[in-house]
């Protein structure tokens, strides 16, 4: 076999060959079957990649109903997230769809909660945005109220956030700031005052701690009651604040009442040496008239008891006498007297007329201070040793003791006959 390099002939004849297309012969089909394995391939990639965006959007929880819920918060936090989640009690109810900020600079936290779950949570539930470390992500934390509502929450509601946990770079921020304001000159130099004057006093810190240590055990029986005085401390500055205004005036008042003091200094100093003079001179005669005060005072006691007894009936009488006050005056200065004739009346007798005092029944005032008009106050009889109506004869009376005693018995006094008119018992 002879090898042929280069182009010639037979090359050609082999390449021209080569590339004639073959006629279809007896055996050989080109149809749909010859399309069935790619088409085999191409489907078992479909099915590979829906199932994987399946997978994907059941893990990202493209496929399952959620109820929006607005959070309104200062701020988010660093580290809040789109997806980071939302719990109840340490059970997750729902997530965080999606973060928006205000023109105000509120974060606006759109939550995605779970149907089955956000019935049982009440409508007026706290939020705290919270990390379970210094350095983790945030998650939304619903706090149970004290008090739960009986409605649930609902769709669309808007919570406002109270609390966001502090993180660590703010705090470093902040500790920053801090240091650059600080001179480290001067702190320098405080530093080493503060080490100069704690310089071989350790003994005298050491007891100091001690003492304050004891003290603070003394005060731990005391911690109910102070924090029974916190817990009421709103209550009372509530109370003060009500009353600011009233407080304002009456220190304004002290203040005007001081400055009168100090305008009257010289007048008040000599009130207070005339009244120290004037306890002196009475404190003189007090200790030296003081049996005989007493007895006067104790000698007062019964007539006060009375005055105290009757004192309707003086109020009656007093008040009564006012009218006369505003009654018209006499045309003419003079004396008017009114007089009548009436029945004679039992004469004197001795010893039953003596006057003696033992009166009883009582304050009596009888319509004083304002008597009605054409009234007369009826007659009080009382043991007093005079009784016009002793004898039940107002009228008429005849000068006879005989009838008198036929009828009533003996009588005081001595006998009287019809002839002896006048005279006297």
């Amino acid at each position: 076999m002879s090898r042929n390099l280069g182009p010639n002939p037979m090359h050609r004849s082999e390449t021209a060959s080569a590339a004639t297309p073959v006629a279809a012969s007896p055996g050989r089909h080109f149809g749909v079957s010859s399309y069935a394995r790619p088409l085999a391939g191409l489907a078992t990639v479909l099915v590979i990649a829906l199932i994987v965006a399946v997978a994907v959007g059941l893990f990202r929880g493209d496929f399952t109903q959620s109820v929006p819920v607005t959070v309104v918060s200062p701020r988010a936090g660093l580290v809040m997230n789109p997806d980071a989640k939302v719990k109840m009690r340490g059970v997750e109810v729902g997530k965080v769809a999606a973060i928006d900020v205000r023109s105000n600079g509120d974060a606006v936290l759109h939550l995605a909660m779970d149907p089955s779950q956000i019935r049982l949570i009440p409508s007026n539930v706290l939020v705290d945005i919270a990390s379970t470390s210094v350095f983790g992500a945030k998650f939304v934390e619903l706090v149970p109220p004290e008090q739960p509502s009986s409605e649930s929450l609902q769709p669309h509601q808007v919570l406002e956030g109270k609390h966001v946990t502090v993180e660590v770079n703010t705090v470093f921020q902040q500790l920053t700031s801090l240091l650059s304001a600080i001179d480290p000159a001067k702190l320098n130099e405080t530093l080493g005052a503060i080490a100069s004057a704690v310089n071989g006093r350790g003994h005298k810190i050491g007891q100091m701690l001690s003492d304050l240590d004891a003290f603070l055990a003394k005060q731990d029986p005391s911690l109910p009651a102070l924090s029974h005085d916190l817990a009421v401390l709103p209550v009372v500055s509530n109370a003060y604040a009500d009353a600011a205004q009233d407080l304002v005036n009456t220190a304004e008042n002290a203040i005007r009442i001081s400055k009168s003091i100090v305008d009257e200094q010289q007048n008040l100093d000599a009130f207070l040496i005339s009244s120290i003079g004037l306890a002196d001179v009475g404190n003189d005669v007090v200790g030296g008239n003081r049996q005989a005060l007493t007895d006067v005072l104790d000698l007062l006691v019964p007539t006060s008891d009375l005055l105290y007894e009757y004192r309707q009936a003086l109020w009656c009488g007093i008040s009564g006498s006012l009218v006369n006050l505003h009654a018209p005056p006499l045309p003419e200065p003079m004396i008017k007297v009114l007089v009548y004739l009436g029945f004679g009346a039992e004469r004197y007798r001795y010893p039953s007329n003596l006057p003696k005092v033992a009166a009883t029944g009582g304050p009596q005032c009888y319509d004083l201070p304002l008597v009605p008009f054409d009234k007369a106050p009826p007659f009080v009889v009382a043991d007093v040793g005079a009784n016009p109506m002793q004898y039940g004869n107002p009228q008429l009376l005849l000068n006879s003791d005989a009838l008198k005693q036929l009828l009533y018995g003996p009588i005081d006094g001595p006998p009287r006959n019809t002839m002896q008119i006048g005279q006297p018992g």
